[in-house]
């Protein structure tokens, strides 16, 4: 290791932390770690799993970074996403179910990192307002600005890690006649929450995971009438009565909405689920990652490394089937480049090897074949260091038998349980089926069964829908 060498890590979410844990698990196996410094302009760890009620502005001023809205609960199984070196197991010392809330998970996240030393290291409230590449020293300049006193700081490192996240800056299209709508328009960024929807007519545009999650989300809660507006094919499940898919959304005429195959609505809410845009206005143009989300992103020799300057890299750019334990292959691919335990190859090695995961990319025939490419992904990464190597074709399987769960039953593919690659430990079921489940807590979600049981005995519920 350079002894001039220190680290800016942008972010302290789920990758920002992965970084950090990752030059964690260096030191306390005995080597010696340059000076990192993370900045995280929220007041705590955890990114997009910080809820927040807020929206547009936070108290500082800046954009509320957080799309997470109250009542989600994980669309994919955690089966896929625990950490190889800090199970589920260990966490909560019992099984839990295949499909956690938001509050579990973020527990999960933060328990990690419980006893140590690595919150020391982040600065919170803290924006990073530029990053300047000084090509005569080859290092760079981080200014940032700490929300709370406004005090400014210019400082130099020798790398710099973009831990980001790719989820929230919203891209909002405008449709001919929306500014005629008396009702509320808003994007997926800014849901907070459904119990406010019981009643109520909602138009979702776009037919990707978030329309999916918040159309199942405020059909639970109550909502009149769901539909949902595609732009070029159906999301294809069989929704209850309640639920509808029609073509894109054409124009709006007051509260009545029309649709490109004639058809018209009339609805009391927009919301627009319509995707969300790299976007690192810190960064200048020529180290800024660009371009739509997908699996394999330009620039990026193994989805780490800026190629333009391998001293920038990025964690967790990626459209993501594998979340936390992908940012920490990641993590632990950027921290041994940057102590030099692994090489990085020639300018002109990286472009051939991006070419070729490119080409595979280009390649890719449909949804579960990307998720295969992923999983190839991350297992070639963890191939490159110590991190614990994990059963990806396990993985794989997982996601396919999610994929058919879904296709069987968007309402009810959450109480669906799988068995942990990382302990073989089978998902507990959870008390309550997702459908009935009102209460998304961390408390209610750790409840002794029998407890609920009693409960709902007592209460007189049976098995059906509470809606």
């Amino acid at each position: 290791m350079n002894n001039t060498q220190r680290i800016a890590v942008i972010g302290a979410g789920p990758s920002g932390i992965a970084a950090l844990r990752a030059f964690e698990s260096a030191e306390q196996a005995g080597a010696e770690v340059p000076d990192i410094v993370a900045f995280e302009k929220q007041s705590d760890w955890g990114g997009q799993w910080n809820f927040t009620w807020r929206t547009g502005m936070d108290t500082t001023g800046e954009p509320v970074h957080s799309s997470m809205y109250r009542n989600l609960w994980s669309n994919g199984p955690k089966e896929v996403l625990e950490f190889a070196e800090y199970t589920f197991d260990e966490h909560f010392g019992r099984p839990i179910s295949s499909y956690p809330p938001r509050e579990v998970l973020w527990d999960y996240i933060d328990g990690r990192m419980r006893g140590s030393e690595a919150k020391s290291k982040v600065r919170f409230n803290t924006v990073v307002r530029w990053v300047q590449h000084r090509p005569e020293t080859d290092d760079f300049v981080v200014s940032s600005e700490d929300l709370l006193t406004g005090q400014t700081r210019s400082e130099r490192f020798s790398h710099v890690v973009v831990a980001t996240g790719h989820f929230s800056f919203p891209n909002v299209p405008a449709f001919e006649g929306i500014e005629t709508f008396p009702g509320q328009v808003m994007h997926a960024h800014d849901f907070r929450g459904a119990e406010a929807l019981a009643g109520k007519r909602v138009l979702l545009v776009g037919s990707s995971y978030s329309a999916e999650d918040i159309g199942s989300q405020i059909y639970k809660m109550g909502a009149e009438q769901v539909t949902i507006s595609y732009r070029s094919a159906k999301l294809g499940y069989d929704w209850p009565e309640g639920i509808e898919e029609v073509p894109l959304l054409n124009r709006v005429d007051g509260s009545t909405v029309h649709f490109a195959d004639g058809q018209c609505r009339d609805v009391d809410m927009i919301i627009l689920c319509t995707g969300y845009h790299h976007h690192y206005p810190f960064m200048p143009g020529e180290l800024s990652l660009s371009g739509p989300n997908t699996v394999y992103p330009e620039g990026l020799y193994r989805g780490v490394v800026w190629h333009e300057n391998p001293k920038v890299h990025y964690l967790g750019a990626q459209d993501q089937w594998l979340t936390y334990n992908m940012f920490d292959a990641q993590a632990w691919y950027s921290r041994d480049l940057i102590l030099g335990r692994a090489e990085l190859p020639s300018a002109d090695e990286r472009a051939a090897h991006m070419a070729d995961w490119k080409a595979r990319f280009e390649a890719i025939p449909g949804e579960i074949e990307e998720a295969r490419f992923q999983c190839d992904y991350v297992e070639d990464l963890i191939e490159q260091t110590d991190y614990p190597m994990f059963d990806l074709d396990a993985v794989f399987e997982i996601l396919a038998s999610w994929k058919k769960a879904k296709k069987a039953g968007i309402m009810t593919y959450r109480d669906h349980s799988y068995r942990s690659v990382m302990t073989g430990t089978m998902a507990a079921q959870h008390h309550t089926p997702w459908l009935e489940e009102l209460d998304d807590s961390l408390f209610r979600y750790l409840m002794d069964p029998e407890v609920v049981a009693a409960e709902r005995a007592d209460a007189g519920q049976g098995s059906g829908l509470m809606r």
